[in-house]
């Protein structure tokens, strides 16, 4: 792995040394990792215009089990304690001849930001904006397997629940068995917090999991994801429980599943962002759901679980091949509940066979 971050640095350095800068300074903890491998999150990395480094704010020993840097980086570690690791590199820039450097201001709080300048104040300090995440948009293969295994492991958490006894549970018990089969697996954790929702909390999104008990003709509404070796999948799924679907669940359900279809075979490479959204968006439109529908028909995930592209209506920018995408439509019906269903895909060319489907857990309407 040590080439394949190299190779990312170098072409962060060719942004900055576009920009008038001769060194960076990296602090969002996706982008370090991204660029120097598993570090603990108040880490940064720093380009010198002589030598890279990644500063700590302790000792990479037996407190971080999980830390994996790229080898060749030297590790400098913040003298004492309650030091900033992002003042200190800026210190190390200057020392190394930098006069300019290159910072994640959407990043940076304030008082950091008055920190780098007290620290070096010979320094300029310019924005290398969000340039970090657009290299992190098209991933590589090694990417997409981590992707891939954290779907299965997600399908397989899922796919036990189901067998399971289901009614009389809460949401958040519910959840926090999924979590819990999550990492018994091999996850790292849950890529974000697991959502259960029955009745007519189903098919809310982002739906906080509650006290409220799993009865019989629910819609029970499931979003997960897996974490593994950093990188985030997700999957939702909508089910009834007991007995046979009503009429109404069976229609909405439908309704969303073609919607959802649709949203997948529109991932061919060079597809405007806006064109998958309106593919999901407008089967639930011209149904009269439109005031039921989420912001957002799907984005980008990797080693955060929400990153560029975004599918909205006014999503600028096209798709490339090689870029994982969630497609998650749904409605929400107040007071009755709604329908979800997420899928993780990675764009392919038709050559390829078009879009891989990462999650694969079945998307019939079953009766739990």
């Amino acid at each position: 792995m040590s080439e394949v971050y190299a190779v990312r640095r170098t072409r962060l350095r060719e942004c900055c040394n576009a920009g008038g800068s001769a060194a960076a300074l990296v602090s969002r903890p996706a982008n370090v990792r991204y660029l120097a491998g598993a570090v603990p999150e108040d880490t940064v990395l720093l380009l010198g215009p002589a030598e890279d480094l990644l500063v700590c704010a302790a000792p990479l020993d037996d407190r971080f089990p999980q830390a994996r840097p790229d080898e060749v980086l030297r590790v400098h570690v913040v003298p004492g304690d309650g030091g900033d690791p992002a003042a200190l590199a800026a210190g190390l820039a200057a020392a190394q001849g930098a006069d300019s450097l290159a910072v994640e201001e959407h990043h940076l709080t304030v008082a950091r930001h008055r920190a780098l300048g007290s620290a070096a104040p010979r320094l300029r300090l310019a924005d290398v904006g969000t340039a970090v995440e657009q290299l992190r948009v098209v991933k590589d293969e090694e990417e997409i397997s981590c992707l891939r295994i954290g779907a299965e492991i997600a399908d397989q958490a899922l796919g036990e629940l189901l067998e399971s006894i289901l009614v009389g549970r809460t949401e958040r018990h519910l959840a926090l068995e999924l979590e819990r089969r999550l990492v018994d697996h091999g996850a790292d954790g849950p890529a974000f917090a697991t959502s259960v929702a029955t009745g007519p909390n189903s098919g809310r999104p982002g739906h906080r999991p509650t006290d409220r008990r799993v009865e019989e003709g629910d819609f029970l509404s499931v979003c997960l994801g897996a974490a593994y070796r950093g990188y985030r999948c997700a999957i939702g799924r909508t089910f009834v429980i007991g007995t046979a679907p009503a009429d109404w669940q069976i229609e909405l359900y439908d309704l969303v599943f073609t919607a959802q279809r649709a949203g997948r075979e529109s991932l061919v490479p060079g597809a405007a962002c806006r064109d998958v959204d309106r593919a999901a968006r407008q089967v639930l439109d011209g149904a009269g759901y439109a005031e039921a529908l989420p912001a957002v028909t799907g984005h980008g995930v990797g080693l955060e679980i929400d990153e560029d592209p975004r599918m909205t209506p006014a999503a600028m920018g096209k798709l490339d091949a090689c870029v994982p995408v969630t497609v998650e439509p749904g409605v929400h019906l107040p007071g009755r509940g709604g329908v979800r269903i997420d899928d993780t895909l990675v764009v392919r060319p038709e050559a390829d066979g078009g879009p891989e489907l990462l999650t694969i857990t079945t998307k019939e309407l079953l009766a739990l």
